[in-house]
């Protein structure tokens, strides 16, 4: 007779079941509450920002061309007032979104209206519009509406002083994938050996109020480069250790209030000033409450949701982890220096590695006739563009693809070459492409451009 044993769960199993339990144990919403509101006003005050410098005109509808992302061609300017009229939804929404009115259709309108305009052009791409495409995407899923808002107030059924834990782990892994991967990329020999591009930023810095006097030397260019490097490597595990949390952040603010006296970044640094709270515990917000908005500790409960929504939701997490992991290291499946050919380049967290200075005209030919002529970009293209062209690869494509086009109109054929020099990291400006290939028959794409010629060394 043959027995049976009993099979118990595998330590994989174990492992997910503990998760679910974890990821579904109430904390209080308050702390999401705050990053919402935090969030909103951001939006609110980045869409001011953008209208009284007159960004809107300068970047959206002044261009005559527009470089796309690829598949995202469609993603043109609205004509004549409406990408004033975009603008101005998008201060709704962010408005919304920080009152938490109708909080869902608030957070969607604004990642809609948020990740179009990012989609116009290549030229404007940071890193922080990035961030806040993924980051709106992700809320649209997060129950962060149920506390301090007008949606809880006019309708208390939805209110809810918690939410499950596992809300709280998303914000946070998305704010710290920021710094995680920031850092990683700051490991290179540039950065680290010979302070670069800090020493070319903090000799342009020296008039800044209050420090600019104190980082022109070089000491201070390899400080600020293995301080930053370090600080972003392991500012996470302060920020998550409850002993080290309250030095953590004020090092962060600190970091932040610096690099945006010294370096033109815009809003990056308040904006994850704002956002890093959320690592603090879930309650934080009730020591700086009034007593009638707080809490009682026995209130945070919520529903259970059934296992199979549990199951759901951390498969979720775990795929959109898969991705977030990914795409900051797909340009290890391209030859040559990221930095230089800028392939696997954009969504990737790296922040402030590079100081690239371009210049390019282009040399059209016609087979047929035998003409040959130089085309300049300042010809097709804004003077931003062409800055932001002259040094990026498929940028430098979709101008000469843009000639092509235009002299194609003309009814000729024509060859378009580049020549493209590209000073990087203080190293003497060299050749960015290769200037026997006719890009006019290159087509974009993902895979290796092989075109790029190899960086310089040095």
């Amino acid at each position: 007779m043959v027995s049976r044993r009993r099979i118990r769960p595998s330590g994989m199993k174990k492992l997910v079941s503990e998760l679910e339990l974890a990821s579904a144990r109430p904390v209080s919403a308050a702390s999401g509450a705050v990053f919402r509101i935090v969030f909103g006003l951001l939006g609110v005050a980045a869409v001011i920002r953008f209208a009284a410098k007159g960004w809107i005109a300068e970047l959206y509808i002044e261009p005559v061309h527009h470089f796309t992302y690829s598949g995202f061609w469609w993603v043109q300017p609205w004509p004549g007032l409406g990408m004033y009229v975009h603008f101005a939804l998008l201060g709704i929404a962010s408005l919304g979104v920080a009152l938490g009115y109708r909080y869902r259709l608030s957070i969607a309108a604004f990642f809609l209206l948020f990740t179009y305009v990012e989609l116009i052009d290549k030229t404007t791409y940071l890193n922080h519009y990035y961030w806040v495409s993924l980051m709106s995407f992700l809320m649209i899923f997060l129950p962060l509406g149920r506390w301090w808002s007008v949606d809880s107030w006019r309708n208390p059924e939805i209110r809810g002083c918690a939410v499950s834990a596992w809300v709280v782990w998303v914000l946070r892994a998305q704010v710290g994938v920021v710094y995680v991967f920031g850092g990683v990329a700051k490991l290179n020999a540039d950065w680290l050996l010979d302070a670069q591009p800090l020493r070319i930023w903090l000799y342009n810095s020296s008039d800044a109020a209050l420090i600019g006097p104190l980082v022109t030397d070089a000491w201070a260019a390899y400080a600020m480069s293995w301080g930053g490097a370090i600080f972003d490597l392991t500012i996470v595990g302060w920020l998550l250790w409850r002993r080290s949390r309250p030095v953590g952040y004020a090092a962060l603010v600190v970091f932040h209030i610096a690099t945006w006296m010294l370096f033109p970044i815009g809003m990056f640094g308040w904006l994850m000033i704002g956002a890093s709270a959320v690592f603090f515990s879930p309650d934080w917000p009730r020591r700086f409450t009034p007593s009638m908005l707080r809490w009682r500790a026995e209130a945070l409960t919520q529903p259970a949701p059934a296992a199979r929504l549990r199951g759901i939701a951390l498969a979720a997490v775990v795929a959109l982890a898969v991705a977030q992991i990914a795409m900051p290291l797909r340009h290890w499946a391209y030859p040559g220096n990221a930095r230089w050919n800028e392939e696997g380049y954009r969504f990737s967290w790296r922040v402030m590695l590079t100081e690239k200075v371009g210049h390019v005209k282009f040399r059209v030919s016609v087979p047929a006739t035998g003409e040959k002529w130089l085309a300049y970009p300042e010809d097709y293209l804004t003077p931003l563009q062409v800055e932001r062209m002259a040094y990026q690869p498929d940028m430098i494509l979709s101008t000469a693809r843009l000639i092509a086009a235009d002299v194609g109109d003309r009814g000729h054929t024509v060859e378009v070459r580049a020549d493209a020099f590209v000073a990087f990291n203080g190293r003497q400006a060299a050749r960015l492409v290769d200037p026997d290939v006719d890009l006019a028959r290159i087509e974009p794409g993902i895979w290796p451009k092989r075109w790029i010629l190899p960086a310089p060394k040095g």
